[in-house]
């Protein structure tokens, strides 16, 4: 039986993912497709802006503007938000739910390192919705994180429900990783590796996995729609920024003396430091 310690620590990585925030143009079809399919529940909501989450614990800020141009899969910004279950069975219970829905889904990988699916709300932003396999598969004879886009055996993990029904997001989970497409993954990487200090954990063609802790990737970013792009749009839909949590305030301050250091222009307020990243993603860091 698989115990719970082998499985990462996500509060043990000095940067990991809080809230991520999207710019909509419909925020009530927006939000209740993340109600009803993710089962994210209302924490707070003010006019034009609602965040969602599980457990009292914000995971998603929709911003509503009707008058934003609709997303442009091109554009560098969001490739998919990845909802991490914590466990194999919540995922397979979640996998029911939106087979029942009749939901379409874009893709069912196994990655080596987690059992992933993948949709997209009714605006085009991409979701990932995942469970981790155990730690101790992630690595090759060398002690490297593999990562790998086989065929999900879909069968074996609805088994895995043990014949219960999906009730909600569970308070357990959170935003596991946040993957970007952005125009060039060297820029990328002079940003999330060198700045922020994240490691790549993994490479793929076109694509930087970036790592905290030992985890697989709480950042990724890929050229595969958005070789090229540019900064994007201000008043385009699509992704606007996302929150990291900062375990220790002496990081935080190591990351904005490198951000100085490389004239990255910040702000400081009561959410916390932001920088942007090449193509003006908003990343807020929060101790």
């Amino acid at each position: 039986m698989t115990a719970a310690t082998d499985f990462f620590d996500m509060t043990t990585a000095p940067l990991r993912i809080g809230t991520v925030r999207l710019k909509v143009r419909d925020l009530d079809a927006v939000s209740t497709f993340y109600q009803t399919m993710l089962g994210l529940r209302p924490i707070e909501s003010h006019g034009h802006r609602i965040t969602l989450g599980t457990g009292g614990t914000p995971l998603l800020e929709l911003v509503g503007d009707p008058d934003l141009a609709p997303l442009d899969p091109r554009q560098a910004g969001l490739f998919h938000t990845a909802f991490l279950m914590p466990t194999r069975s919540d995922l397979a219970r979640w996998f029911a739910h939106v087979a029942a829905a009749r939901v379409p889904l874009q893709g069912a990988s196994d990655h080596i390192v987690s059992e992933a699916l993948y949709l997209a709300d009714p605006e085009g932003n991409g979701i990932e919705v995942y469970a981790d396999w155990p730690v101790d598969r992630w690595h090759d004879a060398k002690g490297e994180i593999r990562m790998s886009t086989d065929p999900l055996d879909l069968q074996d993990l609805l088994q895995s429900a043990e014949g219960t029904a999906w009730s909600g997001f569970p308070e357990e989970g959170s935003v596991g990783h946040v993957h970007l497409q952005v125009g060039d993954t060297v820029e990328a990487d002079r940003f999330y590796r060198d700045i922020l200090g994240l490691d790549i954990a993994a490479r793929y063609p076109g694509a930087s996995f970036y790592g905290s802790g030992g985890y697989h990737h709480q950042l990724a970013g890929n050229v595969w729609n958005s070789r090229r792009a540019g900064k994007r749009p201000k008043r385009m839909a699509g992704l606007d920024g996302v929150e990291v949590i900062v375990r220790d305030a002496a990081d935080l301050a190591a990351i904005a003396a490198r951000a100085d250091s490389a004239g990255i222009k910040s702000t400081t307020n009561t959410g916390g430091l932001t920088l942007h990243d090449p193509w003006g993603t908003g990343i807020t860091l929060k101790n």
